[in-house]
Formats: structure tokens, C-alpha cells, sequence
């Protein structure tokens, strides 16, 4: 009788997923994805449809509601996503050349008051960005930046998980004997950095500004103390004044709801484009392997 016959599992043959993790997995995409596919179809309904049809009953509404949301206010709509894709890009880019660069020093440095100086930023993983919001206006308000782009991207530059998962990643990608051989040969630190640790800490910077990036498009507190002129808002914001005139004009909630499904393209989009960066990563793990 052989192995298979057996029921045992052949050496070098690919194990096969039990059953309920399989379907706990099932559960939380299904989960995840009925708001997703609420806004999808809620976003094709007009008006009347929408709180006169079956909930995941297609509409159709679809191209008056696109028409009316960009048309809204003279193109607010437009405005508040280009303000969107500048706090989230600008933002996310910053804070993650700042997260390299900290995890970098970190990972391949020895410095006086380094490990306390890390678990204090690491620290900082658990505080909830409620508690640091008040404080973040009190310090924009004294140097007058409050109102401006600048009050929604200077507090989002440090992020302490980034910088932990920078400095983890620099551990591993990064051999000391690499950095030592290029100090022999006389490069400067500077020179280290850009030209070795930047390259081969790529793919981990890619993570890093993915999150940083869902994290800044979807940020709602900071924006909503910081801002009260309505052309610098965000899309989340935004919308969320549309739906707080809802009440007053039913017509916008059809303005809002599909706003709400053209807000998440740019993230699916970015998604798309990124994941090449991992999928190259994994090849050459398994080259170098």
C-alpha cells in the first residue's frame, strides 16, 4: 500500500488547509466585504430606489449620481479628493523617508540613550490618536498653522510603528558586513544610507507607506479639528458634511453614498500597483534562498 493509499502525506507535497480556518477566513471576507458591496450597489440607486428597494438590488441611478456628485458645489467633490490624495501622498511619502531613516540609525548604530529612546517612541504605538489630538492643536495653534495643509501633514510625519517596523526590517535586509566594506572603501554615512539601506530596505518601505497612506486617507479626527475651511477638506470629511446636510436636503444622501464608493478606488488602485513590489521581494527571497 503506498503513502497515499495510506492517507499519509507524501514528503515535499503542499499540506492542505483544515477546514475551519478555511472557513473562519471565509467568514471574516464575507464580513468585510458586505459594506463594501452595500455601497456598490446603494451607490447605482436613485433617491426613490433607495429607500424603496430590496437592499442588494441594483439601481438605476448610476451615471446621474456620478454627474451630480462632481457637479456639486462647483466641483467640490474634485477638490476635496485632490486634498485627499495630497495629505495621504505627501503625508504617507514624508513620514516614510522619516521611518527609514529612524529605523536605520536604530537598527545599525550604537548610541548613547538608544534603547530608551526607542521603547519611548515604541511607546507611542499604544497611545490612540484621540489622546494626541488635542495636544497636536494646542502646538499647531501656537505657531499659527492651524487652518492650513500644513497642520494635517507635520503631525502625521512620526509614525512609531513605522519606525519599528523600519528598524526591523533594517535588521534583516541590511548585513553589518555590507555597511563595514563600504566604510573601508570610504563612503560616508550619508552615502551608506541612500545608496545601500534605501535599496535594500525598499520593500519594507513600500509596507510602510502603504499603511501610512490607508491610514492618512482615511483620517477624520485630525482633519475635522484642524480644518474649517471646506475647499482644504479631505473626501471623508467632506462627505461627512454632506451627510450632515442630508437631513435638512435628501438629495444628497444619493451624493454621498456614491462619493463613499469612488473614495475607495484610489486605495484599491494603489493596492493594485504596490503589490508588485512584495511579489519581488518573495522572488528574490527565494533566489538569495
Amino acid at each position: 500500500m503506498t503513502d497515499h493509499q495510506a492517507g499519509r502525506r507524501t514528503p515535499g507535497t503542499p499540506r492542505r488547509p483544515g477546514a475551519l480556518p478555511t472557513a473562519i477566513l471565509l467568514i471574516g471576507a464575507f464580513y468585510s466585504l458586505i459594506p463594501v458591496a452595500w455601497i456598490v450597489v446603494a451607490a447605482t440607486k436613485t433617491n426613490a430606489q433607495l429607500f424603496s428597494t430590496f437592499t442588494f438590488q441594483p439601481g438605476s441611478g448610476l451615471l446621474d449620481n456620478l454627474g451630480d456628485l462632481f457637479a456639486y458645489g462647483d466641483g467640490q467633490f474634485s477638490r476635496w479628493a485632490l486634498n485627499s490624495l495630497y495629505y495621504a501622498g505627501v503625508g504617507s511619502l514624508l513620514c516614510t523617508l522619516v521611518s527609514t531613516a529612524a529605523g536605520f540609525a536604530f537598527a545599525k548604530y550604537r548610541f548613547r540613550g538608544r534603547a530608551p529612546l526607542f521603547y519611548l517612541i515604541l511607546a507611542g504605538v499604544l497611545l490612540p490618536g484621540m489622546t494626541l489630538a488635542i495636544p497636536q492643536y494646542i502646538i499647531m495653534s501656537e505657531i499659527g498653522m492651524v487652518g492650513t495643509y500644513w497642520s494635517v501633514l507635520l503631525p502625521g510625519l512620526i509614525s512609531p510603528f513605522g519606525i519599528y517596523l523600519a528598524r526591523v526590517y533594517a535588521e534583516a535586509s541590511v548585513p553589518d558586513a555590507t555597511i563595514e566594506s563600504a566604510r573601508i572603501d570610504g563612503a560616508s554615512e550619508f552615502r551608506i544610507f541612500t545608496s545601500i539601506g534605501l535599496p535594500m530596505m525598499l520593500p519594507g518601505m513600500v509596507t510602510i507607506f502603504m499603511l501610512q497612506f490607508v491610514g492618512n486617507w482615511n483620517n477624520f479626527l485630525l482633519p475635522f479639528i484642524m480644518l474649517s475651511d471646506e475647499d482644504k477638506y479631505p473626501v471623508n470629511l467632506g462627505l461627512y458634511t454632506l451627510l450632515s446636510k442630508g437631513s435638512g436636503e435628501p438629495a444628497l444622501y444619493g451624493i454621498a453614498i456614491v462619493g463613499t464608493a469612488v473614495s475607495v478606488i484610489p486605495l484599491i488602485l494603489l493596492l493594485l500597483f504596490l503589490q508588485r513590489f512584495w511579489r519581488l521581494d518573495l522572488i528574490s527571497g527565494g533566489l538569495k534562498g
